[in-house]
């Protein structure tokens, strides 16, 4: 990850470039490593670098020979080296980034370059070849990578795009958070999507998915997406609740870390055969994995909370080396400010999400660690809130799983980015792999309902996410995946897991915070989006006083429960009846 800011349609940008990078600076926590900036005849580009692949040659802006394009890339692009390899044309590469071939797509395939990625990735591309010039910028398919764009009525015919909205708010009375999966062009004005899966529309001309699960290609899948992203010349690490999400990619992540050990002993071994020497160079169409000499993971927590406990139990099967953090309610209140700063949004349930996980994000940064793998995604794909259980039918539950996946950049890809690049730290979510959403998206929405009566014929529960359990519950070398009991483990919200005191202490402080005749007034004062809690209140007055403008106000996007399937407004797992610590209790309980 890293941080970009593009500037388009200026009369003079030589004399904007200083406040370009001034902007530019409100990003430097996404890219402590470097900071870069290029300026073209209407344009200026900046960009704030996180390293990870091509750290000693991948600075940006980059740029092709002729000086012609100019190029900011923040997310990584998995297929890079396959995609340098199919390219049409001979070109010369300046660097080992895994960017650089968008700006040799982009010659061969114009924006039809977006759909050849694979990857998280926002980027602005300038072609300074056309008059005027031609600005291309784009977001991810699923928008796991922030991007915002923006004008001002002061500048008609400029602009702006940037990672995050606090580098634009001060200078656009416009702003959107750009739509993931689309691409904007200035040579047409038009923002357009390109990512068109097959599972995306759920209107009366598009039937619900009847396929039947297939549990080895889903095992499979994952697994070839958590091995996707592993590519890293840095210390690199996964977090872990003690949920199954975070687990199952914790397992995935130290099978193939120590495979790929085992290939780098083999490969020095080799070399010091051939050359006497026990460190293999490598060239650009070579990045070696790298880690330390076993997986380490990461968790927080309150004392004593669940996930803490869980993950503690996760980490000793797996053999991780684990390093566990706990915080106290107070020092989650005392960072909930720059919390919501960083967060750019006033959503109740991403505010006490991403607390724990900000705090948790310095301590890894702290440690040398840029790179960490995290479980979002799943609970969408398969229907994994507890809430779902009240879904009237299949197809309606279907129809939701499809809504939470689209709307993710504005809740958990938005926390887990956000939370983690508040310090540097970039977080990676095989859950969200193109190929895996196109294997469990299309499956049948049968195989992902769920009760607390029900068992399969092994005597399972047939709990939330059931058929993801089911996938990794035998693995074909016999050994286990995980522990039953964290294979089998209920979902916990990860606000919740980290110690149901968190948010208890939230909604208290609150109470003491918001009087009852202030609250009383909230629809006055926020008659769009009117928060319906003291909690809700509190945290929209922090947002208002770090982004005071209406621009600012509406990139934000609250999510409430759905009450038409008779959920509580309190987002919170606890608030759904099936939450129970057991499936097998008595028929009267």
């Amino acid at each position: 990850m890293c941080g970009i800011l593009a500037i388009h349609g200026l009369d003079n940008p030589a004399s904007q470039r200083a406040h370009a990078i001034a902007m530019s600076k409100r990003l430097r926590h996404r890219g402590p490593d470097w900071s870069g900036c290029f300026v073209g005849k209407d344009s200026i580009l900046v960009h704030e670098r996180l390293a990870i692949v091509g750290v000693d040659t991948g600075a940006q802006p980059l740029t092709n020979k002729s000086g012609d394009l100019a190029l900011c890339v923040n997310g990584e692009i998995y297929n890079h080296v396959a995609l340098r390899k199919g390219l049409k044309m001979p070109h010369k590469f300046k660097t080992h980034s895994d960017c650089e071939v968008l700006l040799y797509l982009y010659t061969e395939h114009d924006t039809g370059l977006c759909n050849m990625l694979d990857g998280m990735f926002s980027f602005a591309l300038i072609d300074n070849s056309r008059t005027p010039s031609r600005i291309v910028a784009a977001r991810d398919p699923i928008g796991i990578t922030t991007l915002y764009q923006g004008w001002s009525s002061s500048q008609p015919g400029v602009v702006f795009f940037a990672s995050e909205l606090k580098a634009l708010a001060d200078d656009c009375d416009k702003i959107i958070s750009f739509p993931p999966g689309h691409v904007y062009d200035s040579a047409t004005g038009k923002t357009e999507r390109y990512f068109n899966p097959t599972w995306w529309d759920t209107d009366s001309t598009k039937p619900v998915p009847t396929t039947k699960v297939d549990l080895k290609l889903l095992r499979e899948t994952l697994e070839a997406a958590v091995r996707k992203r592993l590519m890293s010349e840095v210390p690199y690490g996964v977090l872990l609740s003690g949920g199954l999400d975070s687990s199952l990619i914790a397992s995935i992540a130290a099978r193939e870390t120590d495979k790929v050990a085992q290939e780098l002993m083999q490969r020095r071994q080799r070399h010091l055969l051939v050359n006497g020497s026990s460190t293999p160079t490598h060239g650009p169409e070579e990045y070696p994995i790298a880690s330390w000499p076993q997986l380490h993971s990461f968790s927080v927590g309150l004392p004593n909370s669940p996930d803490l406990l869980a993950a503690r139990k996760a980490a000793a099967f797996l053999g991780t080396i684990h390093h566990e953090y706990t915080f106290t309610v107070q020092e989650g209140l005392d960072a909930l400010e720059d919390v919501i700063y960083h967060l750019e949004t006033y959503d109740v349930t991403t505010c006490r999400a991403s607390t724990p996980m900000y705090l948790l994000s310095r301590k890894i940064k702290a440690m040398g660690v840029k790179m960490v793998l995290s479980g979002e995604g799943s609970d969408e794909i398969f229907a994994g809130y507890l809430y779902f259980h009240a879904a009237p039918t299949p197809d309606d539950l279907h129809v939701e799983c499809v809504k939470r996946v689209k709307n993710l950049h504005t809740s958990d890809c938005l926390r887990a980015n956000k939370s983690t690049m508040a310090w540097g730290l970039e977080a990676r979510v095989p859950f969200l792999d193109k190929a895996f959403l196109e294997v469990a998206m299309n499956i049948d929405p049968v195989e992902k309902t769920f009760g607390k009566k029900e068992y399969d014929e092994d005597g399972r529960p047939k709990m939330e996410k059931y058929i993801l359990r089911k996938a990794f519950d035998c693995a074909p070398d016999g050994k286990a995946y995980l522990p039953d009991s964290i294979l089998w483990r209920q979902k916990e919200q990860f606000s919740d897991g980290v110690g149901y005191s968190w948010i208890d202490g939230m909604k208290e402080h609150a109470e003491g915070l918001v009087s009852d005749e202030a609250f009383a007034k909230a629809e006055q004062r926020w008659p769009v989006d009117t928060p319906d809690t003291k909690e809700a209140y509190m945290i929209r007055e922090m947002f208002e006083r770090l982004f005071p403008t209406e621009a600012a106000a509406s990139t934000a996007v609250r999510w409430i429960p759905r009450k038409d399937w008779g959920c509580a407004t309190d987002p919170s797992g606890r608030s759904v009846t099936i939450h129970k610590a057991a499936y097998d209790a008595p028929e009267d309980a």
